[in-house]
């Protein structure tokens, strides 16, 4: 039992597990293999109502809370990090900024596209000097004639250059004041002469899922774009990290459930000197450090979540969170090879794609270093 859990969470768990193995997991293996994003389980999931799932049903949301994005997140990951990434950078990097700081108008034009699966939106911030350092950024956006023009590119950015994708939120530099850098934000749509996107191939992991490079050259778009004030860039960006490191813990939270599963699955069917590997002390003892890891995971991540949907300050639990639980995935994973042996190692293995699908979560949204960093700030370090 699960104190933070209502029995509407439990309902939409059934619903999103249903989706995931009778729809996901069919196809996972081959959608991995050709690195094929997928534009017809994404728009499922708009169907089912996964998308601003946690937003008013005004602008065409469920009217939930942000605990049942983190719940479909999180059974999603435990088929398919792909699928699961692509819903959580479309809620929380994508959807997340224009509905926190959007104006009426924008939200009105864009947010009931982007919450029926016929669109999908994009979050800009890492260049190939801007990452960690998120002021590093070097893309420049100049108003000229009541146009914003922006020149400039974007590396690694998640669900940007499909046919679903409608636009891009971007961080850029609206003003240079002797070396210090305004930073704002920008609603960039795909159509935007100008606007290039480049789909990245050759992935370790997260191969069915659609991350893209961005180049602008003089893209032009209309000056009330501009996403909440001048000089609010960072601001943004820091508040909807923050939330996308719920969504990140949460796909590692369920990806590390389900390598745990198969790891126990597999121990159970698997026979050496007359009985089955589970029965060994060794294994015993590895899958019951999984189990224990995991539901610590659980209850940090939901706790977090719980301080967010009540209105609390939760950026040093969602920083805890997101560390705490893309570790935990990559412990697991690792485990879930080894009691595989060498039968975990094979192409066509389902813990095979989950070891190499844990790996870019000790990285994206914030590296497990820079989490440290924020955590050692928090409590005044």
């Amino acid at each position: 039992m699960n104190p933070y859990l209502t029995s509407e969470h439990k309902i939409i768990r059934e619903k999103v597990k249903a989706f995931a193995q009778k729809e996901v997991k069919p196809v996972a293996f081959e959608l991995d293999e050709k690195e094929k994003f997928s534009l017809q389980l994404t728009k499922r999931m708009g169907e089912l109502g996964l998308f601003g799932i946690y937003l008013p049903k005004e602008y065409g949301g469920q009217g939930k809370d942000y605990l049942s994005l983190l719940i479909a997140v999180e059974e999603l990951a435990k088929v398919d990090a792909s699928q699961a990434s692509t819903l959580a950078a479309h809620n929380s990097l994508g959807i997340g900024p224009i509905y926190y700081f959007g104006t009426e108008e924008q939200k009105q034009k864009y947010l009931p596209k982007l919450t029926s699966g016929e669109n999908i939106w994009a979050f800009g911030l890492t260049e190939d000097n801007a990452g960690s350092d998120s002021r590093g950024t070097e893309s420049i956006g100049i108003l000229k004639d009541e146009n914003w023009v922006i020149n400039g590119s974007k590396r690694f950015i998640s669900n940007a250059s499909s046919d679903l994708s409608l636009g891009v939120t971007l961080q850029v530099v609206t003003a240079n004041n002797n070396g210090k850098k305004e930073l704002s934000a920008i609603l960039v749509e795909q159509s935007a002469k100008g606007f290039h996107a480049e789909p990245v191939k050759g992935k370790m992991m997260w191969r069915a899922s659609d991350t893209a490079q961005l180049t602008f050259g003089n893209c032009k778009v209309p000056k009330e774009n501009l996403l909440g004030n001048l000089g609010d860039g960072a601001k943004i960006m820091l508040q909807t990290l923050d939330s996308g490191r719920l969504t990140i813990a949460a796909m590692g939270l369920g990806l590390a459930q389900g390598a745990y599963e198969l790891a126990l699955s597999y121990s159970k069917k698997r026979e050496q000197f007359g009985k089955p590997i589970s029965k060994f002390q060794a294994i015993g003892f590895k899958l019951a450090d999984m189990a224990m890891k995991i539901e610590a995971a659980r209850h940090l991540l939901y706790h977090a979540c719980w301080l967010k949907d009540n209105g609390h300050s939760f950026g040093k639990e969602a920083a805890m969170a997101k560390l705490f639980c893309s570790e935990v995935a990559q412990e697991v994973a690792n485990e879930a090879v080894q009691i595989h042996g060498a039968h975990g190692l094979i192409k066509n293995s389902e813990v095979e794609r989950f070891y190499r699908d844990q790996r870019i979560l000790q990285i994206g949204e914030g590296t497990s270093e820079i989490l440290r960093l924020v955590i050692s700030r928090h409590i005044g370090c």
